[in-house]
């Protein structure tokens, strides 16, 4: 398939080259980066029809901008993805404003960081059936394989709401994975070797997952998590997933705890803050605070 790929950041850049490698043909544009074409125009016009544009740039007023820019350029027959962390609440409106020009939009959950262009990418799916039959060929391509990683999960917005709560359980994780590397290296009897203690879970082990790989090798790397700061941000989606929570009247204690903890590590400096700062940084390409 020839696409185009708006956003070309090291997510956008990874997907890309993951594509090609595949047999696809990408055209990219990103407005800070060397791209391929100089405009969203530019690719439009670059892309045979129907034109297949995926859109990977962050969440709120660069993904609004861009879809928009797109919907005036687009036409009938034409297919749109937003694959970004987009709220979900925004994605059936849009769908339905764009269907009635005749163009197809799919929210797409995609998770996987920096790690997916050789991993592969989890992609969660929403929008119609025959708009996924469309883009069949380039989700088989980005996933671990073609049968496993991605999943058609709902109507409109059913991928960005996966995407959401996908976020609000990583935060959950993270969390846990940090508190507990922080009672082991802290100070008591018995002394445990921490690297050698996660290299033991990271095979057999129930807890066994791609964030206790990446804690493993950034505490081989920087035991002490020299230069890390302390304060950890949050992307919103953790947000927007205890927000759903009580709005669907279900407890989640531990998402919102997790969200609640990255709210006071901007106060108070521990070493688990650090841990988890340093892991948004090794797997989502993220800022790394520096210690001050």
């Amino acid at each position: 398939m020839h696409m185009g790929l708006v956003g070309l950041g090291r997510m956008g850049a990874g997907m890309a080259r993951r594509l090609r490698r595949a047999g696809h043909q990408v055209t990219g544009y990103d407005p800070s980066s060397e791209a391929s074409v100089a405009s969203l125009a530019a690719l439009v016009d670059a892309l045979p029809a129907p034109r297949h544009i995926w859109v990977m740039v962050p969440a709120g007023a660069p993904t609004r901008e861009s879809l928009d820019e797109l919907a005036r350029l687009l036409g009938s027959g034409d297919h749109l993805v937003d694959g970004g962390n987009s709220h979900y609440v925004e994605a059936a409106p849009r769908a339905a404003r764009l269907a009635e020009q005749g163009v197809d939009m799919l929210d797409v959950g995609t998770s996987g960081g920096v790690l997916g262009e050789e991993h592969g990418y989890s992609l969660m799916v929403g929008g119609s059936e025959q708009g996924v039959a469309a883009w069949r060929p380039v989700l088989e391509a980005l996933a671990p394989s073609p049968e496993k990683g991605w999943a058609h999960v709902g109507a409109s917005g059913a991928g960005h709401f996966a995407k959401m709560i996908h976020n609000g359980i990583e935060y959950g994780m993270m969390q846990a994975i940090a508190e507990g590397v922080a009672v082991m290296q802290a100070d008591g009897e018995p002394r445990v070797d921490v690297p050698a203690a996660l290299h033991a879970w990271r095979s057999g082990s129930i807890v066994s997952s791609m964030l206790l790989d990446l804690t493993e090798e950034i505490l081989g790397a920087n035991p002490a998590l020299s230069g890390v700061g302390h304060e950890v941000a949050d992307s919103g989606e953790g947000r927007w997933a205890v927000a759903a929570a009580i709005e669907r009247d279900v407890a989640a204690p531990v998402i919102t705890q997790a969200l609640l903890e990255r709210l006071r590590s901007r106060d108070e400096a521990r070493f688990a803050d650090r841990l988890l700062a340093a892991m948004r940084g090794g797997f989502g390409g993220h800022h790394v605070p520096d210690a001050s």
